[in-house]
């Protein structure tokens, strides 16, 4: 088993590669980091001791101040070294370095700088050294206005602001979930290169990127339509705009229904994509669910009983409790990487309609167990 350590573990890959790396605990150990350990020596130092691999995410990324980016990133990697020289650690260290290494600014810079020292300590004591040069990453808990355009544009359009385009023109991107594949992959073949270029994934536009978000906020938040997803881009960018919605306050989302005098007719999701359809029933007192998903669009929708369903980020404490009942239809839908679950807490059958966007797949089933 491979004992795995992560610096910057709290911020955006870094809690990607983590939660990640936990989908598979009979092969990965993580070994536990906190950023305070960068003032403390020793905590350092014990830290660095206990680890096989080092993924090394720490850093800034902006500050008013260049020089202050520049200072605080090469002193992270120095501190990281100072550690591994009086540890005598034989660690296979991986430095996330950036497609700005090459442009004329302070944080490229510091990461070219860093990957350099990084590299020099692995020649010079027997340790082994990834450096990788990462394109632009896009994903979902991304900040806004700090870790990508993407995230800034899915903040505002989903909190009642309006996205600017600065500048527009092509960008090379990334998934996060594609980048924390090539992480794992350098991982796992435990070889030592002093640079790869992480390629990137997909090529777009501001413009175009903006004008596809527009449309989903149009199609899903405004009116529970499913838009038409193509491409593995389009996916990805679907799933990164769904968490930033203010699920607290915008689930569940009662259908409109139709009665007259021979009842009632709900219709329950329009789609642009195909995917699987499901019916259950449960009896009172029963849980279903308990599980989360890395890449699926799911929607529990309550037809008849009252249910509890709860959602929970997969690393956050907190609770959403959203309570529906059948006299007035309404609808959950499953963010990934939120753990969930639906209780009946009525007298009588609850019934529920399902919705997911691709066929169960016993091979491949994306489908994790956790409590909420």
């Amino acid at each position: 088993m491979l004992k795995i350590g992560i610096t910057g573990l709290e911020g955006f890959v870094g809690s990607h590669l983590y939660n990640t790396l936990g989908l598979q605990p009979e092969k990965y150990e993580r070994v536990p980091y906190d950023k305070s350990f960068f003032q403390n020596p020793e905590k350092l130092e014990n830290f660095v001791a206990q680890c096989d691999v080092i993924v090394h995410l720490a850093a800034m990324n902006r500050h008013p101040d260049p020089e202050v980016i520049y200072e605080t990133n090469v002193n992270l990697v120095k501190q990281l070294i100072a550690a591994l020289e009086k540890t005598n650690s034989k660690a296979h260290v991986l430095f996330s370095s950036s497609s700005q290494e090459e442009k004329d600014n302070l944080y490229g810079k510091s990461k070219k700088e860093g990957r350099e020292l990084l590299s020099n300590w692995a020649k010079n004591h027997g340790g082994k050294f990834t450096g990788l040069v990462i394109p632009n990453v896009f994903g979902p808990f991304g900040a806004p206005n700090y870790n990508s355009f993407i995230a800034t544009f899915c903040h505002k359009l989903t909190h009642g602001e309006t996205p600017e385009v600065q500048q527009d023109g092509e960008v090379n991107l990334i998934y996060v979930g594609e980048l924390v594949q090539e992480i794992i992959n350098k991982i796992e073949a435990g070889v030592s290169e002093e640079i790869y270029h992480v390629p990137y994934t997909s090529t777009h536009k501001v413009t175009e990127v903006l004008a596809k978000l527009e449309n989903y906020k149009s199609l899903y938040l405004e009116n529970g339509e499913i838009p038409e997803l193509k491409t593995s881009f389009d996916y990805q960018l679907f799933n990164t705009y769904r968490t930033y919605i203010d699920l607290e306050n915008h689930f569940p989302v009662k259908f409109t229904q139709h009665t007259d005098h021979r009842g009632a007719f709900v219709e329950l999701i329009r789609l642009g994509i195909g995917g699987q359809c499901s019916f259950s029933t449960t009896v009172p007192g029963i849980t279903r669910g308990n599980h989360f998903h890395t890449r699926k669009i799911e929607r529990f929708a309550v037809i008849k009983g009252k249910a509890l369903i709860q959602l929970r980020k997969i690393d956050s404490d907190q609770v959403l409790d959203f309570y529906l009942d059948g006299s007035e239809p309404a609808y959950v839908d499953m963010p990934i990487w939120y753990t969930h679950n639906i209780k009946n807490i009525g007298d009588e059958e609850l019934y529920t309609m399902f919705w997911i966007n691709e066929p169960y797949n016993p091979e491949n089933p994306d489908t994790y167990f956790v409590e909420v």
